[in-house]
């Protein structure tokens, strides 16, 4: 993806539309849209009754006839249609039609990084769909390291990770350019879905979808540290009966189980590390690694980071509002010459 700021700066919207939340930021305006990327369709009528929020609530609650749908997965639009309808109901009648007002309407989208020519034309063809004339793609790693404000325009290493709900990216920058990365599909859902897998085959207990991450949160105010207490009560159904009952977990087995997904972000993590010229390793053992993304909350995981490591690890400033502020402040004219055009200057 080649684009340069003199492009963003010609945009009128930005998009960050991940597998867990969408965002979209309007020129001159500001944040308008932050909802959940879902969507609930009446299978019999095509009509979309709901989207966001509400559309989430609805998920594993619905009669057999209204369907859930997400149209990103692993940070790639696997629905453009419905991703389409999504953002046109998110957006709203009043947005939507100033939007429509602009010559030869332009925007921004975060793509992750090493995005395929396929992912990155659906990307393209729902926001042409949307009336863009044009569409510019920019490195979620990119917009993240502007969005949270590291000196990424200056020649010394600056270690960013993007932890999403389906993947985790790491990179290395230095003069507004990424040095080295990486993308792993292991992200928050992983999480989950192992805390979700543990219950049932330990205690028998399924584990409502909306219970995973107050569950995580509670396992104590360190997180994946083992200091916490040795148990907590969670309520669910049980497999056999599918009435509803509650159990005492073991935390240290639920600390276990997060470890073992987490294993390749610390996989990932050395990978970049090693890939990375020896100076600006040395840089990153003052600065560290600044984590961004809704999973970056994990609780205590960037203390298992540093333990791991060996080198300082930030947790930024709303991690989950990143991307797209970054997007915000490129299209807004507020980014230094150098980010993504190391030449102009």
């Amino acid at each position: 993806m080649t684009v340069s700021l003199d492009q963003l700066r010609r945009c009128h919207f930005a998009v960050d539309l991940g597998a867990a939340r969408t965002r979209v930021y309007v020129k001159g305006t500001g944040l308008v849209v932050d909802q959940p990327s879902v969507g609930a369709v009446n299978t019999r009528s095509g009509a979309l009754i709901a989207v966001g929020e509400l559309a989430e609530r609805m998920t594993g609650k619905t009669p057999s006839y209204i369907r859930v749908v997400r149209p990103v997965s692993g940070g790639t639009i696997v629905d453009i249609e419905m991703a389409q309808r999504m953002l046109r109901h998110l957006l709203g009648d009043r947005v939507r039609r100033a939007l429509r007002r602009k010559p030869r309407l332009r925007a921004a989208a975060c793509t992750p990084h090493d995005a395929d020519p396929l992912a990155q034309r659906a990307t393209i063809e729902t926001l042409v769909g949307l009336g863009a004339r044009r569409v510019e793609l920019v490195d979620t790693l990119i917009a993240a390291a502007v969005g949270c404000g590291l000196p990424v325009e200056r020649p010394e290493a600056t270690m960013i990770m993007v932890c999403g709900a389906a993947a985790t990216q790491f990179a290395v920058l230095s003069l507004g350019s990424i040095v080295t990365a990486a993308r792993i599909p292991i992200g928050g859902e992983a999480v989950d879905r192992a805390i979700v897998q543990h219950l049932r085959h330990e205690h028998e207990l399924i584990l409502p979808s909306q219970a995973v991450r107050p569950l995580q949160a509670a396992l104590s105010e360190t997180g994946l540290t083992p200091d916490g207490p040795a148990s907590t009560v969670i309520h669910g159904r049980d497999v056999a009966t599918g009435l509803p009952r509650s159990v005492r977990v073991d935390t240290a087995a639920i600390r276990d189980t997060i470890q073992t997904p987490l294993t390749s972000v610390l996989d990932g993590i050395g990978k970049v590390l090693r890939d990375c010229p020896p100076d600006l390793v040395a840089d990153l053992a003052d600065r560290g690694i600044v984590m961004v993304g809704g999973a970056a909350l994990l609780p205590g995981l960037d203390q298992m980071l540093r333990r791991a490591t060996g080198v300082p690890v930030h947790i930024a400033e709303r991690p989950d509002m990143c991307a797209v502020e970054g997007l915000g402040a490129m299209i807004e004219g507020r980014v230094d010459p150098l980010v993504l055009n190391p030449l102009a200057a």
